[in-house]
């Protein structure tokens, strides 16, 4: 029976420099961008929208992503470590990435660029979450890679033997979880925008996606080893708490979109504008 699981050993480095090394995630970390400015471009290119729109949206996200990610890893899952050593923050190349903080710091950066082109936030929050999700499956993909974030131990067929962790028992591939989840939730949100982009209410997408994102999220952490042993003690772990906020969000954003539109960012600038000219 053993002999159905599969052993995994895969070399997280992809070459080396001498003494640098580039490693497969961030390849995979890279092409999120690379395929997010791709998507994003078509989509914004289909309504007409300037090209430094999107190029604006490309550094605007990829500093947030970078900086909330970063940062919420070290706040929400070790603060006492990083605040007694606050220069480890910006050791990135060691690992350490939350998917929470970017969720929080990416809305930031798209109020910035939503008043830059007079463009309600939530047209912004809409199109840019279907390329989200679309680098979760890349970004899972490299976790897959580097071998952690998995599962606990299972006696499913696909489960994975992490043999470069030492590990002797099959573990739940929650990787490829997660990465399948976000395709399918990318596939969903990306067609839905295709036949409706012109008369959906602004929010909808991004509610569906805050739903769909850590609903799942919070189903697959009840599978996953925690990722620090302060989280053993917990009922559910920080991933579940941080999760249910988002989902909370989401569904309050569905229940107000059913008795009326969300507020119009740039018309009340207008009528601000209008107001002391």
């Amino acid at each position: 029976m053993t002999s159905l699981f599969i052993h995994w050993n895969f070399n997280p480095i992809a070459f080396s420099i001498g003494d640098f090394e580039i490693r497969w995630y961030g390849i995979l970390f890279a092409c999120v961008f690379l395929l997010g400015y791709t998507v994003l471009g078509r989509m914004l290119k289909r309504e007409g929208e300037p090209a430094t729109m999107i190029e604006d949206l490309l550094w605007y996200v990829a500093i947030a992503v970078v900086i909330g990610a970063r940062l919420g890893h070290c706040f929400f899952y070790d603060p006492a470590y990083y605040l007694s050593h606050p220069i480890e923050i910006f050791y990135i190349r060691d690992g350490g990435l939350a998917s929470h903080g970017a969720a929080i710091s990416i809305p930031i950066a798209l109020c910035l660029v939503a008043r830059k082109y007079r463009k309600s936030v939530w047209y912004m929050l809409d199109r840019v979450v279907i390329v989200v999700a679309l680098g979760g499956l890349l970004i899972r993909t490299g976790n897959l890679v580097n071998s952690e974030i998995y599962g606990h131990v299972t006696s499913l067929p696909w489960g994975f033997i992490f043999e470069r962790n030492g590990e002797i028992l099959p573990k739940h591939p929650t990787q490829i979880y997660e990465a399948l989840s976000y395709f399918t939730i990318f596939i969903f949100l990306y067609r839905y925008y295709l036949k409706n982009w012109k008369e959906m209410k602004g929010g909808f997408l991004f509610a569906c996606f805050l739903i769909a994102v850590f609903g799942m999220r919070f189903l697959i952490e009840f599978i996953k080893e925690p990722q620090e042993a302060w989280e053993e003690s917990l009922w559910i772990n920080m991933g579940q708490i941080l999760s249910i906020p988002f989902i909370l969000g989401g569904i309050a954003i569905l229940l107000f979109l059913r008795k009326r539109d969300l507020p119009f960012f740039p018309k009340k600038r207008k009528q601000v504008d209008k107001a002391t000219s």
